[in-house]
Order: structure tokens, then sequence, then C-alpha cells
């Protein structure tokens, strides 16, 4: 039975991590505190790519030309004849991250357009302005397409034919951050590609090579994309500087040349996820994502069913391992797990695949806590246990003493102390009980065991049992206990006077009235919890319980006796007559004994 609810828990616990983990990926459940960590672990500026060139719409631009819609085409036109003035120097491609898309003046207008067609190496940007609209599946089930191209804004007529066209939309994540892009979209049985997919492709096909697209995801093809560079991480240079010939054009010889913003009036900046809470300009997030399709620094999510299943299996694991061991090792095991995770992490993300950070260690954590408090928990039950079961039977002291007591445990043995033993009986028990009511004896017993039960945690003595209308007791066990072998006989003199009150009670209720008789020894013993798994008992064995009890059984009603061996150890403080060695049933020598006739108060 309880090997199948081990199999159960560990079976629970996988399929817990299981569903959590898919979810979690599946529906983006606190996806994006991941992926900031994710950021921070593996985007590292390293700009490889000495071809990619940056010519900004700057402050010094803006002040020498004026507001960039107030431009004559003929300004953006005068760029691309310079950049191809020389045909051994032409840059391999020209970019522009700026949206011609109304006319202005028609000759200048076609003056642009005409240089464009001229030279073949410019690509222009148009936009998708989207909007979520319910769309019909495969299926037939109505879903949501946050992508539903609602507009387009293209260059105007003459420029568009002479261009090869991108749409330069910057996807931001929910979290603010820019870190995917969008290879290619399929809008009215037409794939239109992005700006950078665009840049990229005229770029391979410059210098003889195929350009390889990187696979995608969802509805909208989408890419994870490593940065290469920070903000002002690319060569940048003035466009007011290559208009008036400081720039000389040659530098930017078979190059890729990007044309945008860069400054903070045109409002193209957002927060890359290189570089937390900065801000770069949309153009230099093109050259990140070109330079990421030239370097194969492109990544997908990781499958959530397969992600999922394995981190079950781990966790569970884990699990089993933090069962069957001591929660040092599943201390010492889980940040081994979490170093090990983040290798794994950053393994797979440079294969291209991006594997959650958090949530694995996360998942471990949390069955790491629950085993704690659950075995916090079964050690306050087993505490508790141990205090329920002595409370039965040891003094109030000592039961506080063992609650108290991070090392004692229940088990079955002993060990060898040396103790005092009590024994008392109360004399003439059974023939009275043969003229009383059931009940009233019963009364009679109850009377007088709870008179030597509380005797007994008076003096911090521990009750072994009950053995009829018999009591036994034993001090220095299971703990030790100053001037125990005294206490023992104190406890015996506290009995006999508390049993002459309680007759007087009895005699004038029932007619009839019992004794004590008790017993004191003292000596080593074997003092444990005897028995099995199921049913032990705290006892002592030995020869000095047989002689505690042959001597309470030799005492007559209202005597206490005692060893010679206890009268040694407490004769300055009790007055005794000595009684002689009297024979004991089952002992081969005699025992010398004394009746105590009276008992100092304890100091």
């Amino acid at each position: 039975m309880m090997k199948y609810f081990y199999k159960m828990k560990t079976a629970a616990v996988t399929a817990a991590v299981f569903l959590f983990s898919f979810a979690f990926l599946y529906f983006g459940t606190a996806g994006f505190l991941d992926i900031g960590i994710s950021d921070r672990l593996n985007q590292r500026e390293s700009v490889t790519n000495k071809k990619i060139y940056i010519i900004g719409i700057d402050d010094k631009t803006l002040a020498q030309y004026g507001p960039v819609n107030t431009w004559s085409r003929e300004i953006p036109a005068k760029l691309v004849s310079l950049l191809n003035s020389a045909d051994s120097a032409r840059p391999a491609v020209i970019g522009f991250d700026v949206i011609y898309s109304e006319e202005a003046d028609r000759e200048a207008d076609d003056a642009f357009a005409d240089v464009c067609g001229a030279y073949g190496n410019v690509v222009a940007a148009m936009s998708f302005s989207f909007k979520e609209q319910p769309e019909q599946g495969a299926d037939g089930k109505t879903v949501y397409n946050p992508y539903h191209v609602d507009y387009v804004i293209e260059p105007y007529d003459s420029l568009r034919n002479e261009v090869i066209c991108g749409f330069a939309n910057t996807f931001v994540d929910t979290d603010g951050y820019v870190r995917q892009a969008m290879a290619y979209l399929d809008y009215e049985g037409v794939r239109a590609y992005s700006l950078s997919s665009q840049v990229y492709q005229v770029y391979q096909e410059s210098r003889g090579e195929e350009a390889v697209f990187p696979a995608v995801y969802g509805r909208n093809n989408r890419f994870y994309f490593t940065y290469s560079g920070r903000p002002g991480g690319y060569s940048v240079v003035s466009m007011a500087d290559v208009l008036d010939g400081t720039v000389n054009p040659a530098i930017f010889q078979d190059a890729v040349v990007l044309v945008g913003a860069y400054a903070v009036g045109m409002q193209d900046s957002y927060m890359p996820a290189i570089a937390h809470n900065s801000q770069m300009y949309g153009v230099e997030i093109h050259a990140n994502i070109i330079e990421a399709l030239l370097e194969g620094k492109t990544q997908l999510p990781v499958q959530p069913l397969v992600y999922a299943l394995a981190a079950a299996l781990l966790c569970g694991a884990f699990y089993v391992f933090s069962e069957k061991v001591r929660m040092l090792y599943s201390t010492v095991l889980l940040p081994v797990l979490a170093v090990l995770d983040i290798v794994f992490v950053k393994g797979m993300y440079a294969k291209g695949r991006i594997v959650p950070v958090i949530l694995l260690p996360v998942c471990l954590l949390v069955i790491y806590l629950v085993q704690m408090v659950r075995r916090y928990m079964a050690e306050i039950m087993r505490r508790r246990r141990v205090v329920n079961v002595f409370k039965q039977y040891v003094a109030p002291q000592v039961v506080d003493k063992i609650s108290k007591d991070k090392d004692f445990e229940l088990v079955i043995g002993g060990e060898n102390r040396h103790i005092a033993v009590l024994f008392v009986d109360i004399r003439g028990f059974t023939t009275m009980s043969e003229s009383l009511r059931p009940e009233e004896v019963v009364e009679i017993l109850n009377e007088y065991l709870g008179l030597t039960t509380q005797a007994i945690f008076d003096h911090g003595g521990t009750l072994d049992k009950f053995v009829g209308d018999a009591t036994m007791a034993v001090f220095n066990a299971p703990f030790d206990l100053d001037d125990y072998i005294f206490r023992a006989v104190a406890t015996a003199w506290d009995m006999q006077a508390g049993a002459d009150r309680i007759a007087e009670k009895f005699r004038e209720r029932y007619g009839k009235s019992v004794s004590f008789g008790i017993g004191v020894n003292c000596g080593n013993a074997v003092v444990g919890n005897i028995g099995c798994d199921f049913r032990m008992d705290y006892t002592a064995i030995g020869d000095t319980v047989n002689t505690a009890a042959r001597l309470e059984s030799n005492a007559k009603p209202g005597q206490i006796l005692i060893s010679k061996d206890v009268y040694e150890a407490v004769k300055d403080r009790v007055d005794a007559t000595p009684i002689g060695e009297i024979s004991l049933k089952g002992k081969s020598k005699g025992v010398y004994v004394y009746q105590v006739d009276h008992v100092m108060e304890e100091a």
C-alpha cells in the first residue's frame, strides 16, 4: 500500500510539472520574465560584420536640411548617386528605413525613382498596418488573427516600380523589448519580405551566395535573433557629411548601407533586448537583424511538449531522490542542477533554440521546499507522537525535556542505566473487590492509582506501567535525574501519606479500606523500548527490577521496604528500622532490607 501511494505521489509530481511547463510555454505564462533573464544570459555584443554601415539622419543633418517631411526627393536622389558614383566602389545594397509614400514634387520624385532604378541596388521601406480580426481556421473554427493586414503604406508609384520593397515594421514584445523579427508575410497571394530580409537577399546575391532564411514559427512567420551591437555599436556616419563630401563614399564599397532616423525627435527608437532600459534606433535594429541572418544567429522557441516532458521526468527523478536521501544531499544537488540548467540553456541557444531559464529551477525549488516543509511537519508529528506516548507514563517536566531534545528517538532497544525502581501494590484489594459492585471497585482503584501516579510525577519519576492494582515506576530514565534514589523513597513516603487520607474517605463511604505495600531498590537495569515496530513499551528489566518487586510483595500493609543499597544512598535523610536479611523468591541469596519510618522533605 505504501509503495502504491509513493508511486502515486511521484506520478502526481511528474504530471504537475508537465502541465505547468507546457502551460508556461504554450500560453506564454510569465514567459517574458524568463526571456528577460535569457536576454541577460545570451545577448552579448559581438559585431563581426564590418560591412554594415548606417548613414544616420541625425541632428546635424536635420539642422542643415530641415525636417525630413519638407525635403525634396532630390536629397535622397543625390545620396544614391554619390554612393554609386564610382563603379568600382559601389555599395552592395542601400536600404532606406524611410517610407516615401506620398508624391510631392513630380520632377524630383521621378528623379529619385530614376536614379534608384538606374543602379538597381536600393531597397525601400513600406509598412503594414495590422488589425486584430476574427478569421476561420483550417479546422473551421474561428480564431483571432492579431496580424491581419488592414492596409499597406507603400512608396509612391514611380519609386515602387524602380526599387525592391520590404516592410519596415518593428515587432515589440509585450514587455516592451525587441527581440523578434518577421521574415515574411503572405498578403493577397503575394509573399512580402521584411526590409531586413530584402537587404539580406540583395547582399547575398551581390556576393554570389544563396540567401538562406531561418526557420520561423507562428502565423506571422517570426524568429528570434541575437543582437550583435548595442546602441551605437555599428559604424554610423552623418548623412550631411556624405552629401557635402566630408565622407568618402568609397568606404561603403561592397557594403550594406542602411539609411534611417538617428535623432531623438524622429521618434523611431525602441528598447533592444541586448541593452535593457536603453533606446536603439530602428535602423540599428535592422542592422542587427541583417547581421543575425548573415551569421546564422537566429533562434526558435523550444517545442512546449518536448520541453515539458523532459522537465517533468527530471523533476520526477529529483522528487524520488529527495524522498530517498537526507535533505542535505538534495540541498547540494539543487544548485548543481541549476548551474547545469544554465549551461544547457546557453548550449541550446547557441544551437538555435530558446529554452526557458528559470522554469526548471523554479519547479525543482518548489519540490525542494515542499519536501523541506513535509519533512519539517513529519518531524513535528514525530515529536508530538513521542510526547503523547510519554505523557502516559512520564512526569510533565520529563515530557517537556523529550519534546526539546532533537536527538531523542523512539526505537526498539535499550541501554544499561543505574536507576531506582519503585513497586507499590494495594493490600487487600482482591478481597475487597469481591464484596463491592464493579463500579465501586473501579472508583476505588482509580483513586489509588491516581494517587500513585501523581506522587511519581511530582518527584520526576517515570510511570512504567500498571499491573492490575500495582504500579511500577523508575527514576533516572529515560533521562538523567539528580538525586533519583532519594526521589524514589520520597515518592513512596508521599504515597503512604496519601493512602491514609484516601483510606479514611472510603472507610466512611463503603465501610472498607485498603493500604499500600511499597518496595524500592536501586541498581543497574536495561531501560528502553521493548516490543516490536507496531507495539512497544518503555520499561526496565533486570535483577534490580525483580528485587524491587519482591520487596513490595514482602511489605506489609502500610510498610515501605528499601534495600541496603537504597538505604546507604539516603540514610542521612530518612529514619529507617533495620529488618534484617530476608529471603526473596527467585533469589539464591537473601537481601538485607530496611523499613522507612520517616523521610525528610526535599531541599
